[in-house]
């Protein structure tokens, strides 16, 4: 598994680098592949997110970001973990994303 370290300073750059990254895994189109993010909450209180792109034959990649922990873990399609990023600049969780322009 090989991790890498990168400054992601808002949500809507965390969303980008997250989409591109779990398409580039399995070579799906960016802007045709469906994908998904959604809140973690501990306590009333957003700590997290959990995104997954869905592909063809069932394929459903996931990627977790947790923000007191400043990294995102890859999942591949049958749960194994296949890459880490530390983030040396993560966003401020109560910013909102914007959305992505299709």
């Amino acid at each position: 598994m090989t991790q890498t370290v990168v400054p992601l300073p808002t949500l809507s750059d965390l969303h980008k680098y997250v989409r591109e990254h779990l398409c580039a895994h399995d070579r799906l189109e960016i802007f045709s592949t469906p994908f998904f993010a959604a809140e973690i909450k501990r306590a009333g209180r957003t700590c997290g997110y959990l995104f997954h792109i869905e592909g063809p034959r069932m394929l459903k990649n996931s990627a977790l970001w947790t923000d007191e922990e400043h990294r995102i873990i890859f999942y591949d399609s049958i749960g194994t973990r296949y890459h880490e990023v530390r983030l040396s600049d993560s966003p401020a969780i109560e910013e909102k994303p914007r959305r992505a322009a299709a």
